[in-house]
């Protein structure tokens, strides 16, 4: 009726721990980590194994606040310790590409010791635009670690919008 093996202090466990699927999920997980704690910054991430590159370079991409106004959309871009030549922006029918690269060098030396600090990545986020704008009345100023983007309205659209009054019943 039942398959029953009796016990012993010898025997080898049924599976071994290589062989379990969460195994390999777990060494990956490690490799993660290891990695994280080694590149600081923006880091290497060409060494994550079977990882999505296209979702960690998501966590690489500039937070956003996005406003609409009936003539404008205003967009605000967080981009600390960058060179507002080094930051690029596009808008193409309804989508606004931004895109840029760091590069941070820092050097000091004193009697005894030298110290050298490198930082480097780039970054690219699309965003799209709930409206045609004017690509050619595009506003872009740096400031602070702050890009701030005013993205005008195509005449269609600002006629387009029209505010309806809500009556009490």
């Amino acid at each position: 009726m039942f398959n029953l093996k009796p016990w012993s202090h010898k025997r080898t466990p049924a599976r071994v721990e290589e062989d379990h699927p969460v195994y390999a999920l777990q060494k990956e997980m490690n490799k993660v980590f290891e990695n994280f704690f080694r590149y600081p910054g923006f880091g290497d991430f060409a060494d994550l194994g079977s990882l999505d590159k296209e979702f960690l370079s998501a966590e690489l991409a500039p937070r956003i606040d996005m406003v609409e106004t009936e003539k404008e959309v205003v967009i605000k871009v967080e981009l600390p310790g960058m060179n507002e030549k080094d930051i690029n922006v596009s808008v193409n029918n309804e989508l606004l590409t931004i895109s840029g690269e760091k590069k941070q060098e820092k050097e000091q030396s004193e009697k005894g010791w030298y110290r050298m600090e490198r930082q480097y990545g780039s970054f690219c986020r699309n965003i799209p635009l709930p409206y045609e704008v004017e690509s050619d009345k595009v506003d872009a100023v740096y400031k602070n670690g702050i890009l701030s983007l005013k993205l005008p309205k195509s005449a269609v659209q600002q006629k387009a919008a029209k505010r309806i009054e809500v009556k009490s019943a």
